[in-house]
């Protein structure tokens, strides 16, 4: 009882605790956004009007505050399901039906999954036509928002119940080293997945188009010949069909790997500022950024998987979370839930990590093209994409991947 009694007051107090500093942060940053909101940042001043500094104010805060609406769901909604017997009454639902224990796991973790999504919806309805609406960026359809939500749970049934069913297996199965096992799965997943993704999951949702010859393709091609980039094709994404933001990355790797453009992003921008947000994404490639990111993901990964393995033995976990019935499918579920509760506090770690990441990026952007270009890349889409140019340091420091504004372009003018 001490165990079950000390856990349980332990998850509150981290839950507590976690939803304290969202909150807390989010309001030092629709402070510290509203007490910037009448002036540019002086080094912005002749490249960003006043009127557009303003709209990424608006829209910044606009986020902000609604985010704290899904945050007091969010915690509530994971009290029902542990403390308040949801996950019990739905495990002892689905087990009257019968079935054997792993189809019961993945049924289980499938209600769950759609009663989740379905839950979460009209925040997300409220997110596309509302906010984004309201300051021009949204493009989705009713329809196009419908299908792909439809595709999407399509995909994820198809790729997902057979992945879940042989994590159960090897949990129910191999005896004590599952999560070595089940690690091994993971990573081999992910791995294929990353690889697949270009060419048969991504045209599911758009449109890719090979970039259309000419000065910008030559440019690029040049570019990927300096930097000794090998790549199975450069493409345009048609990702106007939903918003205005612009954005370009890499995706796949080894021999599947593809250049992506947004539609949005090849108006926005000119080929030397094409060129150099493209070195910026290539020095992500030369300086190992992604397998470091992939290292760390698998790192954590087994960490975890290793703390499940113990944490299942134990009947406390169960009953201390509000399910009575102990089972490899509920431990996994319990976990996953209540995971980001005690991992909060890490977050600025892996911020920092991807700040250092970005910085990296630039300065091999810098090398391999003019400064200037990058500057005035970035500049433009901070524009075009609203996004503010005055953070909180401090809420930026716990959960921005990026540098802020002022700190990225005078680190860039230093290469000028």
């Amino acid at each position: 009882m001490d165990q079950l009694h000390n856990f349980t007051l332990l998850f509150l107090a981290m839950l507590a605790v976690s939803t304290l500093m969202r909150l807390y942060l989010s309001q030092r940053q629709i402070n510290y956004v509203a007490k910037h909101r009448a002036k540019v940042p002086d080094s912005f001043a002749d490249k960003i009007s006043l009127k557009d500094h303003q709209k990424a104010a608006d829209y910044t805060t606009a986020k902000v505050k609604f985010g704290r609406l899904p945050l007091a769901y969010e915690v509530a909604l994971l009290l029902i399901w542990t403390l308040g017997g949801g996950l019990q009454w739905l495990d002892q639902t689905i087990l009257a039906l019968e079935l054997s224990p792993i189809l019961t796991g993945i049924t289980v973790i499938l209600a769950f999954t759609f009663i989740s999504a379905a839950l979460d919806l009209p925040f997300s309805i409220y997110s596309t036509f509302v906010i984004e609406e309201k300051f021009g960026f949204n493009r989705t359809t009713i329809k196009t928002f419908i299908t792909d939500m439809i595709k999407g749970s399509l995909l994820g049934m198809a790729i997902g119940v057979p992945l879940l069913y042989v994590i159960l297996w090897l949990m129910e199965q191999t005896g004590d080293q599952w999560w070595i096992y089940t690690w091994l799965v993971i990573s081999g997943f992910s791995l294929f997945m990353m690889w697949v993704y270009p060419t048969w999951i991504a045209p599911i949702f758009n449109k890719f188009e090979p970039l259309e010859e000419g000065e910008t393709l030559d440019r690029i091609n040049s570019l990927l010949t300096r930097c000794g980039f090998n790549s199975n094709g450069i493409f345009v994404i048609d990702g106007s069909k939903r918003s205005s933001h612009g954005n370009a990355y890499f995706s796949g790797f080894g021999r599947n790997k593809r250049i992506v453009f947004f539609d949005t992003l090849l108006k926005m921008l000119n080929n030397d500022e094409l060129e150099a947000v493209l070195a910026h994404e290539l020095g992500h490639f030369k300086k190992k950024h992604i397998i470091k990111s992939m290292a760390i993901s698998f790192a954590t990964t087994l960490l975890g998987l290793a703390i499940l393995a113990w944490l299942m033995k134990s009947e406390w976990f169960y009953t201390a979370l509000g399910v009575q019935h102990a089972s490899t499918y509920m431990a996994l579920l319990l976990f996953t839930l209540v995971l980001p509760v005690f991992t909060f506090v890490f977050q600025p770690l892996f911020s920092i990590f991807s700040r250092k990441n970005e910085f990296e990026a630039d300065a091999f952007a810098a090398e391999q093209t003019d400064a200037k270009h990058l500057i005035q890349a970035l500049v433009g889409l901070y524009r075009e994409n609203a996004s503010t140019l005055t953070p909180d340091p401090v809420y930026s420091a716990f959960y921005d991947s990026h540098p802020p504004a002022p700190v990225r372009i005078a680190r860039l003018n230093a290469h000028v």
